[in-house]
């Protein structure tokens, strides 16, 4: 929105006429759980421990103590994809005060039913049933995927069914998501301007995704319901493409938008603009700065239906901003990482612990101290750098610190690197006089 280079006059023309939120964040790096807090209002933590507690009763149900061995397996294997129907999400509030809703685009939680949905477009699976799409088309949402790549006429026809009640839409087409296949005149746009292949076939999908935005709201304003609809767009995790950066021949760069986009621990990765827009309501051309988490979208909307949030949100309404101009009260977001990229899944695979680079500093240091110790001090003096430090990792039980000098940590399977970067480092800074001290104490513990 606002770019120079992509072309978006629908979604530049959403954004200035309401409410845009330039510092909005998602709880993870990648898709299913920034979409699932935006339903159940809750961070992933919270969400899959109540999951686990759920899980854990289920189990004691005659239903699953029927099922023979086999089925029983199946029923694990699966449940996460159907844990969504035992919550208490936001469209299902909506529905006991007389909102019809409907799903469309990427939902992972199995069927539309089960995030409270009246009516929807993914409706089920069976894993050894593709209908025409891989298995991760299959999963992300099925026909519902289709959404603004074929048309919007599911959309429009729940909206036709649906004038004279109060609605909820879930609008999320894959788009500018993997794959890249935009219409011709699309790319058209980007091609002989020297961009990268990769940066052109990205652009392209970002226009399509905004040409169907723009049909959405040429609909609601022909059906004369545009004045009374309360929009508000985020993406599920961040990009990262310029126009001569070029992934187009490594796929896992390509498909997670770069070094910095889905599955990274950048910030890019978790940053997303958060726009509210609802004519004669909000205030258009505002752009605020406070941190706004994605979480506290459902919040907000259970506020401007007058209707309480659960207990176990997170998210916090944000309706005094986005009304009266309030400054939020979020002094900090915090992201969660629990998986990388991976070559073989696309959903990537989950890591138990993280190195972290650790910068190094010796007041008054000397060439000889450095050669008496076998060290190396770069450019900036900082020793033995990155020097790796393992120092987050899982908080679970078989997880732990190991050694009492230079401890480590031991029982992870899976481990990833932090980049190699100032930024993600930590600092230890010390004295000449207090390194000597420590080296000879570590030098007669090894000797014993």
């Amino acid at each position: 929105m606002g770019s120079e280079i992509v072309k978006t006059p629908n979604m530049d023309s959403l954004a200035n006429s309401g409410v845009l939120f330039e510092n909005g964040y998602v709880p993870e790096n990648h898709c299913r759980p920034a979409l699932q807090s935006l339903v159940n209002g809750m961070l992933p933590n919270d969400y899959n421990k109540k999951i686990e507690l759920i899980k854990q009763q289920q189990r004691q149900t005659r239903e699953y103590l029927n099922l023979d061995r086999e089925k029983q397996e199946a029923w694990e294997k699966d449940f996460n994809f159907h844990a969504m129907k035992y919550v208490k999400t936001m469209p299902k509030k909506l529905q006991e005060v007389g909102y019809k809703s409907f799903q469309s685009g990427k939902w992972w939680e199995y069927h539309y039913e089960y995030g409270g949905f009246t009516d929807g477009m993914t409706k089920g699976w069976i894993r050894e049933q593709r209908n025409g799409m891989n298995w991760f088309e299959q999963f992300m949402g099925g026909k519902g995927i289709e959404i603004g790549r074929i048309n919007n006429e599911p959309v429009f026809n729940f909206i036709k069914q649906n004038k004279r009640n109060p609605f909820f839409i879930w609008y999320a087409p894959s788009l500018p998501h993997y794959p890249f296949d935009a219409p011709q005149k699309y790319r058209d746009i980007y091609l002989n301007k020297g961009y990268s292949k990769s940066a052109v076939e990205y652009y392209a999908n970002c226009t399509w995704f905004d040409s169907a935005v723009g049909d959405l709201i040429s609909f609601l304003k022909k059906n004369e319901l545009f004045d009374n609809t309360l929009f508000i767009y985020v993406n599920d995790n961040g990009w990262e493409q310029e126009p001569k950066q070029e992934f187009i021949d490594d796929p896992m760069r390509s498909h997670n938008g770069g070094d910095k986009g889905k599955l990274s621990l950048y910030d890019l990765s978790y940053k997303t603009p958060i726009i509210f827009s609802w004519k004669n309501h909000i205030k258009a051309g505002i752009k605020k700065t406070d941190l706004v988490h994605s979480t506290d979208i459902p919040a907000t909307i259970l506020d401007f239906v007058e209707l309480e949030k659960d207990e176990d949100y997170f998210g916090i309404s944000i309706k005094d901003q986005i009304i009266n101009g309030k400054t939020g009260n979020r002094k900090n977001i915090i992201g969660r990482s629990k998986k990388i990229r991976d070559d073989i899944d696309p959903m990537g695979k989950d890591v138990d612990a993280y190195w972290i680079p650790r910068i190094n500093t010796v007041k008054d240091i000397t060439d000889s101290h450095i050669k008496k110790w076998g060290w190396s001090v770069n450019d900036e003096r900082w020793i033995n750098w990155p020097d790796w430090q393992l120092r987050v990792y899982r908080n679970v039980e078989w997880i732990k610190w190991f050694r009492p000098v230079h401890e480590t940590v031991t029982g992870f399977k899976n481990f990833s690197h932090f980049p190699e970067d100032e930024r993600f480092a930590i600092r230890h800074n010390k004295v000449i006089e207090n390194q000597e001290k420590q080296n000879d104490f570590y030098r007669d513990i090894i000797r014993g």
